[in-house]
């Protein structure tokens, strides 16, 4: 199996999609499910499971999870931010360094998996209640020097919770072993 298949088990998110009522209703749902799976495909792990990487050099499970924590916290202020203030620029964080910290390498991943239950519930509902004009609400990201569209965010969250996934059952599969040989 190639890195770039070990790094995108599902494939980049794909940025020029039609977002139909169809399509958009989908990201919601994936992003409304996304908690109880995440949950269901880590809650009876052991700690020497929840320690095997998805990929060579690549993050362990717990890390993936609270990684996962921390990044829709991010993402679900950042639409707050879109959503009361013109285009806001937002503060893009080093994700990489936020899971070398002693809460992105704790082996006790249930607080992780709580605060992603209560954002993503506080996200749907809020999502839910937004209308084509707040939906096309933007934010500046100063990293990438981009202006993001609310509503392909959706999008690129919902990418961003399969994909997680993928690498959660990815590791799982490997068991640390990436030996091709």
């Amino acid at each position: 199996m190639s890195q770039e298949l070990l790094k995108f088990p599902i494939g980049k998110f794909e940025h020029n999609i039609e977002i139909t009522n169809t399509v958009f209703q989908n990201w919601i749902d994936i992003l409304e499910l996304f908690p109880n799976k995440i949950k269901t495909v880590t809650e009876n792990l052991s700690v020497e499971e929840i320690n095997w990487i998805y990929r060579p050099n690549g993050w362990n499970i717990k890390q993936v999870v609270h990684h996962c924590a921390d990044s829709h916290m991010n993402a679900f202020i950042r639409f707050k931010l879109a959503l009361t203030e013109e285009n806001p620029t937002i503060k893009p964080y080093e994700e990489s360094k936020w899971a070398e910290l002693i809460d992105g390498n704790e082996n006790d991943i249930s607080h992780s998996l709580t605060l992603i239950n209560s954002i993503h519930y506080k996200w749907s509902l809020l999502l839910k209640s937004l209308n084509e004009t707040q939906l096309n609400y933007t934010y500046y990201h100063p990293e990438s020097k981009e202006t993001f569209i609310l509503k392909k965010v959706v999008g690129l969250y919902a990418w961003h919770c399969s994909h997680h996934l993928a690498h959660i059952v990815q590791a799982l599969k490997h068991k640390n072993n990436f030996n091709y040989e």
